[in-house]
């Protein structure tokens, strides 16, 4: 196997000489500290260490404190310690610190370098390990409805790949129903916290009062009701992940206990004096307006620059059509599950009216809407009744706007416009734009559309449309953004 890098610790100088050569001929990089202080600060710089060979029996701070540093910085690195003390108990105390093997001097040659090869393989054993189970993870996670092939949601998923592994403060803005809190937890995940807790909490959701207790804990009491003393979500979180979901709703005198704590990390709980310090991660959310709110004084200029370090903007679902068909046949296939329930299809009129529809409501609608579906459909297909009315009125409504030549007609003013007619008219404009996005390619229309392609070739003919040649009105705007 390739050669590592081996952290040699030892007060004797010709010890350290004496390892260095014997392991650099194994084309291990061998990096030595002459006292336990020195190896202290190697552990600690963040540098990639693969193996520590280290003294027991050194002057100042020994081998057993550098072995148990190295347990709490750097886990999955083998630790092997040397001692001129070749005794039954120094043994049994150092394996059960998690020393990974012992030396006893005097050793050979040998013996150094299969125990610094067998030491190693450990590492790398415990590496693959943990990418197995990083990779299991994100498969879990990801197949929950953090779900997106398009463009906009693939630069979200590049984004927080790149933020994930820094410390940086992250706001995420996007409309309700966006799945912002579905991202926080992914940049959690995916961050080097991932095994610490995430905590979250809506700051829309508690008054001002009892959410300061839930963020930064209270003394008993410190207010009517405060019987005992509270740790709070901050101290929870320790070494975490603290989400803070609409921030935009938190009143003025709490926004400037969070600067503080952002700035310093440091905080007081409700009804004490003391200052506490934790060590979290946050992430804030918003569907608000800052930059209007800091305008009418309802939000302060100075937290929104320190929330604003890195912003992830999450789009609406109407500005992300072709995510649509991916995102309603998850949601099928979760809830059929749940109930029991075969493989679950779209009629082709239910799904075009669902890419058709602007879903206010975003994510949580569609799924709300499919569950709906699920539970009310009597077979396997789900059809454009099984949805609820709104969205069949929508498309309706669509349809006869385009019908009028850009001339807005709600369904209630048309009178002698059939249903079936308008749903129609509503297809033909609905596949034009598809074909138009597609480039004339109906394989790439259809894969817009949530449709097989002979299903597409087959509705355009019964719509009298032939090849791609439906044209695109000017005022049709069913698949813009």
């Amino acid at each position: 196997m390739a050669g590592g890098t081996v952290l040699v610790v030892d007060d004797e100088e010709k010890m350290c000489e004496f390892l260095q050569l014997v392991l650099a001929q194994d084309g291990h990089q061998v990096v030595c500290a002459s006292s336990g202080e020195r190896a202290l600060e190697e552990i600690r710089s963040g540098d990639d260490i693969d193996v520590i060979v280290t003294d027991l029996m050194m002057p100042g701070i020994g081998g057993m404190e550098v072995l148990e540093e190295a347990k709490r910085s750097l886990p999955d690195t083998p630790v092997v310690v040397i001692t001129g003390y070749s005794t039954v108990q120094n043994a049994v105390e150092a394996m059960k610190a998690g020393a990974f093997d012992y030396l006893p001097k005097p050793f050979k040659v040998d013996e150094v370098r299969l125990v610094v090869k067998k030491a190693l393989e450990r590492r790398e054993i415990a590496l693959e390990n943990r990418r197995l189970r990083r990779e299991l993870q994100s498969i879990r996670e990801r197949s929950s409805d953090i779900i997106g092939a398009s463009e906009k949601m693939q630069a979200v998923f590049r984004l927080v790949e790149k933020v994930a592994r820094t410390d940086a403060t992250v706001l995420i803005r996007g409309e309700s129903g966006t799945g912002k809190d579905l991202i926080a937890r992914e940049i959690h995940r995916q961050s080097l916290r991932a095994a610490k807790p995430f905590v979250s909490i809506n700051c829309a959701a508690l008054p001002e009062t009892l959410l300061e207790s839930e963020l930064f804990g209270h003394a008993r009491g410190a207010f009517t009701g405060a019987v005992s003393t509270k740790r709070g979500l901050f101290e929870e979180a320790e070494g975490g992940t603290v989400f803070l979901d609409e921030i935009g709703d938190v009143s003025l005198a709490l926004q400037a206990k969070l600067l503080r704590f952002l700035q310093s990390k440091e905080y007081i709980r409700v009804g004490e004096t003391s200052v506490r310090r934790v060590d979290v991660r946050v992430i804030v959310a918003t569907n608000k307006d800052l930059e209007e709110a800091i305008e009418r004084g309802d939000f302060r200029r100075d937290l929104y620059y320190r929330l604003n370090v890195i912003t992830v903007h999450l789009p609406p679902l109407r500005e992300r059509r072709e995510d649509i068909p991916l995102l309603a046949k998850h949601f099928a296939r979760k809830y059929a599950a749940s109930l029991l329930k075969g493989p679950i299809t779209f009629s082709p009129e239910a799904m075009a009216a669902l890419t058709a529809y602007d879903w206010p409501g975003n994510v949580r609608e569609l799924e709300n809407a499919v569950e709906r579906a699920v539970v009310l459909a009597e077979g396997n297909e789900l059809s454009l009744e099984d949805f609820p009315e709104e969205i069949a009125r929508k498309v309706a409504e669509r349809s006869a706007e385009g019908a009028a030549g850009g001339t807005t007609v709600t369904v209630d003013a048309i009178d002698g416009l059939k249903f079936d007619e308008a749903v129609a008219s509503y297809k033909r404009e609905l596949i034009a734009r598809a074909l138009e996005k597609a480039g004339g390619v109906q394989a790439r229309a259809a894969e817009i559309l949530g449709l097989k392609r002979t299903t597409l070739n087959e509705m355009m003919k019964r719509l009298g449309m032939t090849g791609g040649g439906a044209r695109r009105r000017p005022d049709a705007n069913i698949l813009d953004g």
